[in-house]
């Protein structure tokens, strides 16, 4: 049995937001939330919001026991890529990439 949750079109480099899935992946999700109140970067706000959207999916949909769940899986994939362009000396224009995530967290119970 697992719970998962996702978050689509989050505006934030999958790059970035790897970086702190890496930090709560196989963790019990007390320890995780832990890990992500402490974290300074702009993504472990995201995934806080996401873990405990996992959380309350366990409980409530697959009642599963909250004290058991870990975070068994965590990934970043790419979504769409927002084109931009900023204007540059001598009539040039430069393209700015403004990367999207689609973030997906999945709780297990331990055995």
């Amino acid at each position: 049995m697992e719970a998962k949750a996702h978050a689509k079109y989050v505006r934030m480099s999958p790059r970035k937001v790897k970086v702190v899935l890496d930090l709560i992946r196989g963790k019990n999700v007390g320890e995780a939330m832990a890990i992500l109140k402490h974290t300074p970067r702009a993504a472990a706000a995201v995934v806080e919001k996401l873990l405990k959207s996992a959380m309350a999916n366990a409980e409530n949909n697959h009642q599963m026991d909250v004290s058991k769940l870990f975070v068994a899986e965590t990934y970043a994939n790419q979504g769409p890529t927002l084109k931009r362009f900023q204007p540059h000396a001598q009539g040039r224009a430069f393209r700015i990439l403004k990367r999207t995530s689609h973030i997906t967290i999945v709780l297990k119970e331990r055995a």
